[in-house]
């Protein structure tokens, strides 16, 4: 008896390590807020979404919607408190290194001095066509949802991979029809996750993870609303939707 303990100590470590407390402690440093910065401004700093640091803390991954499109102001990220060395939130500027409208992914790289961010996140890897998540797993989404009205203030909110599922993005507008738009809209519907938590608005480009792994398996893309964008706080569906972390990696360049 003494034995069966002894060896069954290790694996309740393990598993209590991987408790969702746990989770959000290791990885909100390295959720952010996107928006845009303008001196005359009120106020000065633009909330338009989440976006998660990855690799060598430079990089940070978002969707492509929360990127407006022209770029008329300075992009910026507001790194919460916790994630930096001042104890306060700090904006960084970023600029824009790779968008892919067609499956509503960016890359923002830091475009400052001030060094990288000390916390990322993990991407988790497929091996072949095989699924880095499975229907009914546990997972967690991270982000702003309410913007930055009560303070840069992230939530986290937990549910299950209701569906693994194939759809098509909007048809894109003139201004963002681009020739790998044209291709996807020719190759047809992409893989999407369907998530039984509730997200927001605010929540695009945030990071969706797999509890048990603590890796990021998508990232948050839209919510379906079920009258006015308005109606999403007051009368939420509870069905959202992630981009799978396989669309991620080629824009990283691996």
């Amino acid at each position: 008896m003494a034995g069966l303990l002894s060896a069954s100590a290790p694996a309740r470590a393990q598993e209590m390590s991987n408790t969702l407390p746990d989770l959000i402690d290791r990885s909100r440093q390295a959720v952010v807020a996107v928006g845009t910065f303008a001196a005359t401004d009120n106020p000065r700093f633009s909330f338009r979404g989440t976006g998660f640091a990855v690799g060598d803390g430079r990089r940070i991954v978002t969707c492509a919607h929360v990127i407006p499109n022209p770029i008329e102001k300075d992009l910026m990220i507001m790194v919460p408190a916790a994630g930096n060395a001042s104890g306060q939130p700090q904006l960084r500027a970023v600029k824009l290194l790779r968008r892919d409208t067609a499956r509503d992914l960016a890359i923002l790289e830091l475009a400052d001095e001030k060094g990288a961010l000390v916390d990322v996140l993990s991407l988790a890897e497929a091996d072949g066509d095989q699924q880095v998540v499975r229907e009914g797993a546990a997972i967690a989404l991270m982000g702003y949802p309410i913007g930055t009205a009560l303070g840069v203030t992230m939530a986290t909110h937990r549910g299950t991979v209701a569906a693994i599922t194939r759809a098509a993005l909007p048809a894109p507008t003139s201004n963002t029809l681009s020739e790998r738009a044209v291709r996807q809209l020719r190759e047809g519907a992409m893989e999407f996750l369907q998530l039984d938590a509730t997200a927001y608005p605010g929540n695009s480009g945030g990071p969706l993870l797999d509890v048990r792994t603590g890796k990021v398996v998508g990232v948050i893309n839209m919510v379906v609303l079920k009258g006015t964008r308005e109606s999403a706080l007051s009368a939420p569906s509870g069905i959202t939707y992630a981009v799978p972390v396989k669309y991620v990696w080629p824009l990283l360049g691996k």
